[in-house]
């Protein structure tokens, strides 16, 4: 089977070779995570303003709401998604060198913050079906059940809310 230069491809036996997700492989990355950068639980947890940190800090949420918190998977899966984009607006639009992740938890709820050192808001855009970008905050207005900024002397927490029941 030739490839895209034109020459002969090897052909393997059908299956992928990259690695799949598993729950057990993506709980090792995320306890490898707790260890690295430490629990958001207990402290802010100072993550450098990278891209790739994303994935750290949807790593360092799934493991406390499912494993430390015991919540469902779906609350899980919106937590994660609602803390990469929190994350991807704090990398991409305040030219931080660092930004910190706090998980926080009472009766009936739990609190993720995004802090970063820029005092600029985000905006709630109106969003078209076909738009590819500009869709975290219309996201977080959505699927979470309150979401806010607090402006601080040295920049902004930008936070959202959900109501969750325990397993």
């Amino acid at each position: 089977m030739a490839g895209l230069d034109g020459r002969e491809q090897p052909r393997g036996d059908g299956r992928a070779t990259a690695s799949r997700w598993s729950p057990t492989v993506e709980d090792e990355r995320a306890q490898k995570a707790l260890e690295l950068f430490g629990n958001p639980t207990e402290a802010e947890v100072p993550l450098p303003s990278r891209p790739e940190s994303a994935a750290t800090a949807r790593r360092l949420t799934q493991i406390v709401l499912l494993r430390q918190w015991g919540l469902t998977a779906a609350t899980t899966e919106d937590a994660v998604l609602l803390v990469s984009e929190l994350v991807g607006n704090a990398v991409r639009h305040t030219g931080a060198r660092v930004f910190g992740l706090r998980l926080r938890r009472r009766p009936r709820w739990i609190r993720v913050e995004v802090r970063d050192p820029s005092r600029g808001l985000p905006c709630l855009m109106p969003v078209q079906e076909l738009d590819v970008s500009g869709r975290g905050l219309f996201l977080v207005d959505t699927l979470a059940d309150r979401w806010g900024v607090d402006l601080l002397p040295r920049g902004k927490t930008t936070w959202f809310e959900m109501r969750v029941t325990d397993r």
